[in-house]
């Protein structure tokens, strides 16, 4: 029923942005003002009544539907506070990134040890955190942008970085789907700068394919972990070596 409210009340505005009151609409689908208006108070509707009150502003209804999702609140970062709430409830982090990589309800409970009830618990806190829509039957609909990031140096930032100290790089990366390159030279700063911007790329292609293969079941789809990093560097094994006068 929230979903259909914020429908109607994108209606209400792409009227409001047309110029098209009550009275015009009323007079084109030939119908009292009183009607119209009570039909907008109460929210009700038909797909076709909607179809003709898009056709009065030379819409289609996907245009409605994406004025809607347009309007939608879609966030980029948590806030400090929010991320400490979701570090210490290890079944809300595990729902927030599981959501996060487009996982459904039926995925959450089948692939995890999370009851029916502890996952709605969860999905409900994440939809008041603004992060999810919960929709009727538990669906989930994301409200993140894809260039959602955690805090830097937050919370959650700081809890993967363990994570990829304790677990992450303890591999030697000699199995199927894995890789590790290493690379260890002197560059220019144009050339530090043109390679940082490749990383960002790689990132954006990364994201990219986590979004086209949200579309498949999920046991086509595998916890994928890719770690890029670049800064100025020395072996610790050369510095007393080094001339500090130079």
């Amino acid at each position: 029923m929230a979903q259909t409210a914020a429908l109607i009340d994108t209606l209400k505005q792409a009227l409001k942005s047309h110029r098209l009151t009550y009275a015009h609409v009323a007079q084109k689908l030939e119908m009292s003002e009183a009607n119209i208006k009570r039909m907008f108070a109460s929210k009700r509707f038909t797909l076709e009544r909607l179809e003709d009150i898009c056709q009065l502003m030379q819409m289609e209804l996907s245009d409605l539907f994406q004025l809607y999702d347009e309007s939608r609140q879609h966030i980029t970062q948590l806030t400090l506070e929010q991320e400490k709430g979701l570090v210490n409830d290890a079944k809300l982090l595990l729902v927030a990134v599981s959501v996060r990589n487009r996982l459904s309800f039926a995925d959450i409970i089948n692939n995890y040890q999370i009851s029916k009830t502890e996952c709605i618990r969860c999905l409900a806190m994440l939809d008041k955190l603004k992060i999810i829509d919960l929709l009727p039957n538990n669906r989930i609909k994301l409200r993140i942008d894809d260039d959602f990031r955690w805090l830097p140096n937050g919370p959650i930032d700081r809890f993967f970085e363990q994570q990829i100290k304790n677990q992450f790089l303890k591999s030697r990366f000699k199995g199927e789907q894995e890789e590790r390159l290493f690379l260890f030279g002197l560059l220019s700063e144009s050339s530090t700068q043109v390679m940082m911007n490749k990383m960002q790329s790689l990132a954006k292609e990364f994201t990219d394919l986590h979004r086209q293969d949200a579309k498949l079941p999920l046991d086509k789809r595998h916890n994928i972990g890719v770690m890029l990093a670049i800064r100025p560097w020395d072996l610790a094994f050369f510095q007393p070596l080094q001339n500090t006068n130079t």
